[in-house]
């Protein structure tokens, strides 16, 4: 299995089991604080890991230009969409939550396809397609519901989704630097933003073992997972990244039903198949041309492959894999690809 994919598969199951968790702490903390605590957790963790790693604070690599992309996807992923998910947590249940997420993979890929211009195969928008529908589903309110007109429920995590979504595309643009860095600065970032915001509304701190629970629980789904979902989107691309990550609800789903003891609705099923459908589409899509790679100078973590074929200098220890400044040359060829950081090239 390409290594990128099993990141996305990773990260996926991280975030969809942290679901039914945050939704246990919901009804203990105010949506906005507890959005603040699960990134604030985030950020400290990977904090740490980061500075036992380094042994000292190393810089981020991170460009000048690169900058307003890091900040802007802080802003709409670690901002707005965790006060959205935990709002929607509110009104809705646990496993219908989790996979209305799967909407997020699908606005990802909206995104990269008309905005940032990344390619999409006809497989690959049948798939997203096939998860609207079932998102449409399963978002239908049942009678109650629907002569109570409460949508505020779906609606808060079709926004937060569409937060993601953003934040995705904008992170995909940092995605060559340290993806402790670009996850541990988003956490830490959002997380003293949010939590700030919650006490100036006057909102009271719960027992600290609830503080500690919610920031565990960021630590591992928002944190951990989004270090992986950082590298996956170095090999992948946004929109097929995204389309691995719409496994994370059927994790998230099972957890609660499980877990919490909850009923699925009769659209539940169906709903469940139809995302499960897409989701197998994305997964066996096979892309190939010829294809050509213009000069090109970054730095990342790599091996020789035939995409680095660049010469050393005598102090080079022959370690594989390693980081440094390196120079693509052109080159045509075909094979198997995905929109990575070294294809994004045009397509007819």
């Amino acid at each position: 299995m390409n290594i990128s994919v099993l990141h996305a598969l990773l990260a996926a199951a991280l975030f969809g089991a942290s679901t039914p968790l945050a939704k246990l702490l919901v009804g203990l903390v105010s949506p906005v604080l507890l959005g603040g605590l699960l990134y604030l957790g985030s950020g400290i963790g990977l904090a740490v890991i980061r500075l036992l790693r380094d042994r000292r604070w190393a810089a981020s690599g991170l460009e000048r230009g690169q900058w307003p992309w890091l900040l802007g996807a802080i802003f709409f992923g670690g901002v707005l969409g965790p006060i959205a998910l935990m709002f929607g947590l509110v009104h809705t249940k646990a496993s219908d939550a989790s996979l209305l997420l799967n909407l997020e993979s699908v606005l990802t890929a909206v995104l990269a396809w008309l905005v940032f211009k990344e390619n999409a195969d006809r497989r690959i928008v049948v798939g997203m397609a096939v998860i609207v529908v079932g998102g449409v589903l399963l978002s239908w309110p049942d009678q109650r519901v629907a002569a109570s007109g409460n949508w505020l429920g779906p609606g808060a995590i079709a926004l937060a989704c569409l937060c993601w979504a953003i934040d995705n595309n904008l992170t995909r643009k940092v995605s060559t630097t340290d993806a402790l860095f670009v996850a541990g600065a988003k956490g830490l970032i959002a997380g003293l933003v949010n939590c700030a915001v919650a006490l100036s509304m006057g909102t009271a701190l719960p027992a600290w073992g609830t503080v500690a629970s919610a920031m565990v629980v960021g630590w591992f789904g928002y944190g951990i997972s989004l270090v992986l979902f950082v590298l996956a989107l170095r090999g992948l691309g946004a929109a097929r990244t995204g389309a691995y990550f719409s496994t994370a609800p059927f994790v998230g789903a099972a957890a609660a039903l499980v877990f919490l003891g909850e009923t699925p609705t009769l659209l539940f099923w169906p709903a469940c198949a139809l995302m499960a459908f897409g989701v197998w589409l994305h997964l066996t899509e096979r892309h190939e041309h010829q294809h050509t790679h213009e000069p090109l100078e970054h730095s990342h973590r790599h091996v020789h492959d035939e995409h680095h074929l660049h010469e050393h200098g005598p102090d080079w220890d022959g370690r594989e894999p390693h980081e440094h400044w390196h120079r693509h040359l052109p080159v045509t060829h075909s094979h198997p690809h995905f929109p990575d950081i070294h294809h994004r090239h045009p397509h007819g």
